[in-house]
């Protein structure tokens, strides 16, 4: 079936307040937004911005211009197809965080954990490193790779109440963590870093970029990957899945699809 619809997601930490107001920002994200025909979520505060979108292929281009523009970024998008939409609001918010701690991180820490899609099977396989999934248990239930940790959270401000429980079984090794498009480890790489943990590795692009560079066959990912909007998952080629929906939204939302 031909694939109509783009969906884009991308993020980034920087200081939006000292660019304009945030309600202002606000505005013209929601206007640019209904211009170019784009759905979904964008996410601001402070500390930077987060978004995943869609919209027909041939509106992203001048969407993306825009925004680059007014962010003053160069943006680093993560591309999946759909036939249909799977997004259908214009929603801009305004929050205290982009993806939500509740803890003071100095993402700065951040620099140099970072391991590309191609090297993250070595470090996977290295015996002295625990894999540590941030998502959260309905997005585990859907897919994972091969050995990680599910900390059966509800939500990622659970996390670091997890960490300090079990502390003991990370003494003396090396953390290796991944989430669904590299958010959450941009914020708890360096969160684990603060609390003493020495070595720290995240992966670059999380599990879209994963899936989207690294052939089945070589793959250590088992499962399908849990995303937050209509497709509900997407196999290891970026398609949509077949998985249940553990989470719980759509039902909630009233959908019967």
């Amino acid at each position: 079936m031909k694939e109509n619809f783009q969906i884009t997601t991308f993020y980034e930490f920087k200081d939006l307040a000292a660019l304009r107001p945030l309600e202002e920002s606000k505005e013209l994200v929601r206007q640019a937004m209904q211009e170019f025909s784009v759905r979904g979520t964008v996410i601001l505060a402070a500390e930077g911005f987060n978004s995943t979108l869609s919209a027909p292929p041939a509106n992203f281009p001048p969407f993306v211009e825009f925004f680059e523009q007014a962010f003053e970024t160069k943006l680093v998008c993560k591309v999946s197809f759909h036939e249909h939409q799977p997004l259908r609001k214009i929603d801009v918010k305004i929050r205290p965080e982009i993806v939500t701690l509740r803890k003071e991180v100095d993402v700065s820490l951040a620099r140099g954990t970072h391991v590309s899609a191609v090297e993250w099977n070595a470090l996977l396989n290295d015996e002295d490193v625990i894999v540590l999934d941030t998502r959260n248990d309905y997005e585990f239930r859907n897919g994972t790779f091969r050995g990680a940790i599910n900390p059966k959270t509800t939500k990622f401000s659970e996390l670091p109440a997890f960490i300090e429980e079990n502390r003991e079984k990370f003494a003396g090794k090396k953390v290796a963590m991944f989430c669904t498009g590299g958010i959450r480890c941009e914020k708890f790489a360096p969160y684990l870093l603060a609390e003493g943990f020495k070595e720290v590795f995240q992966l670059d692009g999380g599990i879209l970029r994963y899936l989207e560079k690294v052939d089945p066959e070589k793959s250590l990912w088992e499962g399908e990957c849990f995303v937050f909007d209509e497709r509900r998952t997407v196999d290891e080629k970026l398609k949509q899945g077949i998985g249940p929906d553990y989470s719980q939204r759509h039902k909630a939302a009233g959908e019967t699809s």
